[in-house]
Formats: structure tokens, sequence, C-alpha cells
């Protein structure tokens, strides 16, 4: 078990991806995060009630954006951010959930399934935790698609598990194990990866 996540977190903020680079969110990124954040259809599956200007993104950037963990997606092709993920870890039990959310005009292209891929490859091979997991509300099939095409196993639906903005919602579970990741991989434990980190 290890004992310093955020410190291996904060070494571990710059991600490579094909076509990503997730990285810390800075105040530029304060218009990316008000076109994403305002969107009524991209806030319709999530908890977040989303911000509605320039100033709430700044706000929203700075109290919790900048915690370790949460990684702004930056398109390498414009240098554009369109979207956020980020790790919620569980000392405790050695897992972690995720949160995501993209802009809706890049919906489609696979990109949150290509952030997801590396999210894992940090959790398991360089914070060796045991177990990933994530839920969405029934509804939200896309999200589903993410998590099953990044290697995460359904795990079954909980009926009327939560109330949000007013509506009892399904969830959907799903989640990973460190040995079933690395077994779909066709890794072992102290086998290296060819992801690229940027030591901070």
């Amino acid at each position: 078990m290890k004992s310093n996540y955020n410190d291996i977190i904060r070494k571990n903020m710059n991600i490579h991806t094909d076509r990503l680079l997730l990285r810390k969110f800075n105040m530029k990124d304060k218009e990316s995060v008000l076109a994403y954040g305002s969107d009524e259809q991209t806030l319709k599956y999530l908890i977040w009630p989303g911000i509605r200007d320039l100033e709430e993104a700044e706000r929203v950037i700075f109290a919790y954006y900048s915690k370790p963990g949460v990684y702004a997606l930056e398109l390498k092709e414009s240098r554009q951010c369109i979207g956020c993920i980020d790790i919620r870890i569980e000392p405790r039990h050695e897992k972690a959930s995720f949160g995501y959310v993209l802009n809706r005009n890049y919906w489609n292209h696979g990109y949150m399934t290509e952030a997801l891929a590396v999210i894992l490859e940090l959790c398991f091979m360089k914070l060796e935790l045991n177990r990933i997991e994530a839920t969405h509300y029934a509804g939200n099939e896309g999200s589903g698609k993410v998590m099953e095409k990044s290697g995460m196993n359904y795990e079954g639906i909980a009926l009327q598990e939560v109330k949000i903005k007013g509506v009892f919602q399904d969830v959907v579970h799903y989640g990973i194990t460190r040995t079933q990741w690395l077994n779909k991989m066709g890794l072992d434990f102290d086998q290296k990866t060819e992801t690229t980190y940027e030591m901070l």
C-alpha cells in the first residue's frame, strides 16, 4: 500500500496520449471550462450544477480544479482544453473512482476513452491501487461505453439509487481490479508501459 498518493500524482501531472495532454488546469482555461460547464446537455447526467460566467469558472479552477488528481484534457492539435477527468482515491481500501466531463463538440471521437486508458494505467502502475470503480446514470450509456472500451467490467445496476436534481436515478456500476487490468493488457506486476509521463 502506498502512503504518498498525492505526491505520486503531483509528479505525474503531465501525461501524453496520441492526441491529448492530461495536465494541470490554469486560469487560461476559464473560457473552455465555461463552455462545457454551462452547457445543459453536457450537464444533464452530472451532479455538478454547472457554472454561469467566467468569474465562476475562475472560482472552480482555483477551488477544485487545482487539487491533485484533477486533469485538464488538452487537445494537442489546437492546444485547447476540451474537458476534465479526476481521480478520487480511497486510501483505506486502496481503490479509486473517477469522474469526467467533455465538451459536447468533442463527443464520439474517442477522446475520453483515450484519457481514461492512461488514468487506469496511472492508477494501477504508478499508484498501485487494487481497484478502480465508476458509475453512470441510466440513460447515459455513452459514458458506460467509455468504461467498457477502457476494459472496465459491468457490475450491475442499482434502481433509484440516488436523487439528483429532483429525480431518482438508476445507477449503473462498473469496476476493474489491478489483476484483471494487467491480464487484459497482457502485463505483469513488474512490467513497464510505454505511456509518457513528465515528472514535475
